[in-house]
């Protein structure tokens, strides 16, 4: 199996006419080839579940691990 990302200006013109994203996952398995579009977000990945729309970053969930860490050891 092979695989890359190219940029969708690469493509020939019928091709980029319909693919939306700028770039694509090229694949091949048993000669079939996939073209699929790989959507980049502006934002960072958002939360999801019970962390969504809390403002909890990653260093605050680290260090609150760490905690956890510190009192199990005692």
């Amino acid at each position: 199996m092979i695989e890359m990302v190219l940029n969708t200006n690469t493509l020939p013109e019928p091709l980029l006419r319909l693919i939306s994203a700028e770039k694509v996952k090229v694949s091949e398995v048993n000669g079939i080839i996939n073209l699929i579009p790989i959507l980049e977000s502006k934002n960072d990945c958002p939360l999801l579940g019970i962390a969504a729309d809390c403002g909890f970053t990653v260093d605050e969930f680290l260090a609150g691990k760490r905690e956890d860490k510190v009192l199990e050891g005692e």
